[in-house]
């Protein structure tokens, strides 16, 4: 198991005074040699280099107080390899009440899903649209229904989803008539808001369907 980062934080840390300690002070013996990560004694603290002289000829030049660092470094790169992959996020709740994954099925099964989220999302706006007009054309929720089923029919010329998706078609029967109701009569704005955000529903899950 690889050590916490503070440890090897701490470890660099004295490496690091035990590399560059300054030489003992007047009057004192001098500090005992430290060897480097090689074995080899380091110069004795009251040596003074001329400028530009390497300590250690025979070591073509490089520069061995580094080599903490690089431990440290590759330990780093060891702990950060180490840590397990964060986790995918989880896609979208299903919408509450309607959960229409894995029900479209044949060769048209996706391509049936995106009609339907497309449909009834149309259907929404034009509900919505015509709600904010002076004079409302679509007043009862038989109005909404009716609009619904022409649509269908005219988007798919004349192709029944619900024929081919019978289990699509079920569910999103209970779901209107437990959202929106089945009442045909006149609606008002909180009965228009309701048949919007069901239709609107039935559009967001259709189109996790397809994902």
């Amino acid at each position: 198991m690889i050590p916490p980062l503070w440890m090897l934080a701490a470890a660099a840390a004295v490496a690091y005074l035990l590399w560059t300690r300054p030489a003992a002070p007047a009057g004192l013996p001098p500090l005992a040699p430290v060897a480097d990560l090689l074995g080899r004694p380091l110069p004795p603290p009251n040596v003074r280099l001329r400028s530009g002289e390497d300590p250690y000829p025979s070591a073509g030049g490089f520069n061995y107080p580094v080599i903490p660092w690089l431990i440290v470094a590759a330990l780093l790169w060891m702990n950060l390899q180490d840590r397990p992959a964060p986790a995918p996020s989880p896609g979208p709740a299903p919408v509450v009440g309607l959960d229409l994954r894995g029900r479209f099925v044949g060769p048209d099964a996706a391509a049936d899903a995106a009609t339907t989220a497309a449909l009834l999302e149309e259907l929404a706006g034009a509900i919505e649209w015509d709600g904010q007009q002076a004079e409302p054309r679509l007043r009862t929720g038989a109005a909404f229904d009716d609009l619904r089923r022409s649509a269908r029919e005219l988007r798919t010329r004349g192709v029944s989803l619900g024929a081919r998706q019978q289990a699509v078609r079920d569910a999103i029967k209970t779901f209107l008539d437990a959202e929106a109701g089945t009442e045909g009569g006149p609606v008002d704005a909180a009965s228009r808001a309701k048949w919007v955000r069901a239709y609107r529903a039935v559009s967001q899950a259709a189109t996790e369907a397809t994902r």
